[in-house]
């Protein structure tokens, strides 16, 4: 299976584990499946860091590599579905990820219930 994560499972991933059901971490830790962190949660803990609103200290890059997730960038052809997709969420990190895992043909690993109101497929 091919699941993207969103940005706070990352977080979670690195931090605190224990704040993700056993069904999501075993689904992380299954080598049958591939994990991707998206560039655009990388630009979504930089930019939060840098304002204050979030303290990671880390290099996230070297933290994906470390705990065996790849990295996957935003395309053109991610961009371009933001055009279709309905207003239920307005946060622009979490739209770009949800148009990215429809883009991509991946699952969307979140926690968060705004995005069930969309077509991709959620974990």
């Amino acid at each position: 299976m091919r699941i993207l994560v969103d940005t706070h499972v990352f977080i979670w991933a690195l931090n605190a584990s224990e704040r993700l059901s056993s069904a999501k971490r075993a689904a992380l830790e299954s080598r049958a499946n591939t994990i991707y962190l998206s560039s655009v949660s990388v630009a979504e803990i930089m930019i939060k860091a840098s304002l204050n609103r979030l303290r990671f200290d880390h290099d996230p890059i070297a933290c994906a590599e470390r705990l065996g997730f790849e990295l996957l960038d935003f395309s053109a052809m991610d961009a371009a579905l933001l055009k279709e997709l309905p207003f239920h969420h307005r946060d622009p990190f979490d739209r770009m990820l949800i148009a990215q895992s429809l883009a991509q043909n991946t699952k969307l690993m979140s926690d968060d219930r705004r995005l069930r109101y969309y077509d991709c497929d959620l974990l």
